[in-house]
């Protein structure tokens, strides 16, 4: 079978290339997978560079994290009910090929109201995004403030804080990704390029925000610390800069201000699976009704994977790019 595979560590549009491999079989409790849509992430580029928190043996290792697709086949102790059924996954290794294995376990068929390209992003940025609001303390009718607002996740925050009742306060750093942003449907959207985004930021979330998520890093964390209500929170989701975080203690000090991290893939494996049933759930019910959309920005085959990353890696691109099996 054809798989974007990697033998070395490294910039990912350099290492990884359309390889033959041979197509694995599913063991007990696992299904083969024919892979239709997976999508590419920023952790599958970071995977691949050998930066994040997994690393995958070397070499011959096949790229990707998610999919959607067809089972294929079974293995021991599996219901063969499953064959044929189109389904979504997440948290698998080698989902950029023609076939991968997964857990049967982990499969979410999909309803037919919910088209292949949504359903090939469903799981991973959706579900970290759901997670991430699942474990804030602003609830109905609080504030919260996102950096980043027209990343992938962001774009999901905003549906499920409308769906939620929660006030969002969007932050971008141009002026052109916040009339994007605003064009797709979302409210409160601010460009900390501009010189009074914090006065504005102020008056909107009044007495202050209860949570504020960080994607950026740098200068803009301290200015969420500022915007914050007392006991507020402050959750770093991501570092889009890499740059540290310079700040105050004595903002962090007089308002009691709570700084922590969320990383998606350890929040995910000690959910319990009754909360992990309830918030698919809620996922599949917005994506199905149309209130949840996933933004494609382009389709290529696994031929062209050196096409699809250097397009994953664009600076403003519309959507999720996706590789076709």
């Amino acid at each position: 079978m054809k798989a974007a595979t990697h033998d070395t560590f490294g910039e990912p549009v350099e290492v990884l290339a359309t390889t033959e491999v041979d197509t694995p079989a599913p063991e007990a409790g696992e299904v083969l997978v024919r892979m239709t849509l997976s999508p590419i992430h920023n952790h599958d580029l970071w995977t691949v560079h050998g930066s994040y928190g997994y690393k995958p043996d070397l070499p011959g290792a096949i790229g990707g994290s998610e999919a959607l697709g067809t089972v294929a086949e079974v293995g021991a102790g599996v219901d063969a009910a499953l064959l044929g059924q189109r389904v979504a996954v997440a948290g698998v290794h080698g989902a950029w090929a023609e076939y991968f294995t997964a857990p049967a376990g982990g499969l979410l068929p999909l309803p037919e109201a919910i088209s292949d390209a949504d359903g090939a992003q469903l799981i991973a940025m959706p579900f970290s995004a759901i997670s991430l609001l699942e474990t804030l303390k602003a609830g109905e009718g609080d504030w919260i403030i996102q950096t980043a607002a027209n990343g992938a996740v962001g774009k999901i925050m905003v549906a499920l804080a409308r769906a939620r009742g929660i006030h969002l306060l969007n932050l971008v750093r141009r002026p052109e990704a916040a009339a994007e942003l605003a064009a797709l449907g979302a409210e409160h959207v601010l460009s900390t390029s501009d010189a009074d985004w914090q006065e504005r930021a102020a008056a909107l979330v009044g007495d202050g925000a209860v949570s504020a998520i960080d994607s950026v890093g740098g200068d803009v964390s301290a200015a969420l610390v500022d915007l914050l209500a007392s006991d507020g929170e402050l959750v770093v989701f991501g570092t889009a800069t890499g740059a540290p975080m310079p700040l105050s203690s004595g903002a962090l000090i007089m308002k009691q201000i709570t700084a922590r991290g969320f990383w998606g893939s350890r929040v995910s494996a000690e959910l319990a699976p009754e909360d992990r049933k309830r918030l698919i759930t809620e996922l599949v019910t917005l994506a199905a009704q149309g209130a949840l959309t996933l933004d494609t920005g382009g389709t290529y085959g696994l031929d062209q994977v050196t096409e699809a990353v250097t397009a994953a890696r664009t600076p403003g691109r519309g959507g999720k790019i996706l590789l076709r099996g």
